[in-house]
């Protein structure tokens, strides 16, 4: 079915709008099941309403939501429209945006390349960080219009079909995430982290930022240091720091997971 076609529901369904949510109902007979109907069937999901009509709701979780597609979007619908060419994660894509639109809203919403997260849509967290032109930045900060011509690099560019990246294995040895969230933004970080480090690129704990040395060896200090910028409310910083030690000496690093007794 088309995402942007109004099911026909069945009578049950119908029913179980008519109990739980009955001020939406001719929404839902107009145009569909949307976002808003989906997540408020979830909570009620979630407190257990749905219990005695388990099989219907399951039905209705598994239908297509009535959103417009991307594709359809046209100078019409668009404000401020420009057109931006740009590369993301090998492919060329050509796009008509609102001039004003970030790169992470771009990303997500057009795109569907949900993986970088929008946190605090700030610039203080990191999550949204993705790879541009070799040089990490914040989408949430960037617009899509600044990237004309550029290659972009998101956490779903990273690993080559089925084979993850160095640095994604060494997150999943090491647990460098728990709740999952910063983990895109963690990733797509130190790995152009590793780049900087062989460009010699300074930091703020750099001994001597006149003298330019290539390589750069990453001590833990420098690797906290250069991943400030991405925050982890779960605290998994311990096991983040030895993943990228490990990938930028290229030799197995101690896990120093800490059990209570």
């Amino acid at each position: 079915m088309d995402v942007n076609e109004t099911p026909d529901l069945s009578d049950d369904e119908k029913k179980l709008f008519e109990d739980l949510m009955p001020e939406d109902l001719d929404e839902i007979l107009d145009t569909g099941v949307n976002r808003r109907h989906f997540l408020k069937l979830v909570t009620l999901a979630g407190g257990g309403i749905l219990a005695a009509q388990s099989a219907v709701a399951e039905q209705l979780f598994t239908r297509p939501l009535n959103v417009p597609a991307a594709a359809e979007l046209s100078s019409a619908t668009i404000e401020n429209g420009v057109n931006v060419s740009l590369n993301v994660n090998g492919a060329a894509r050509k796009l008509l945006v609102d001039s004003r639109m970030t790169l992470l809203d771009t990303l997500r919403e057009r795109l569907e390349l949900t993986g970088s997260k929008k946190g605090c849509d700030h610039g203080q967290c990191g999550a949204c960080t993705v790879i541009v032109d070799g040089q990490r930045v914040l989408s949430c900060l960037t617009l899509a219009a600044s990237c004309e011509g550029k290659s972009v690099k998101t956490i779903e560019g990273l690993a080559k079909g089925t084979v993850l990246h160095p640095m994604q294995e060494a997150f999943l040895k090491h647990d460098g995430f728990q709740c999952g969230f910063c983990t895109p933004g963690q990733i797509c970080s130190a790995v152009a982290l590793m780049d900087e480090a062989k460009r010699g690129d300074a930091s703020y704990v750099t001994e001597d930022v006149r003298k330019k040395t290539a390589p750069v060896q990453l001590s833990t200090e420098e690797i906290r240091e250069r991943m400030s910028g991405n925050l982890c409310r779960c605290g998994a910083y311990p096991n983040i720091v030895a993943a990228i030690q490990e990938v930028h000496s290229g030799k197995p690093v101690e896990q120093t997971f800490r059990f209570s007794a």
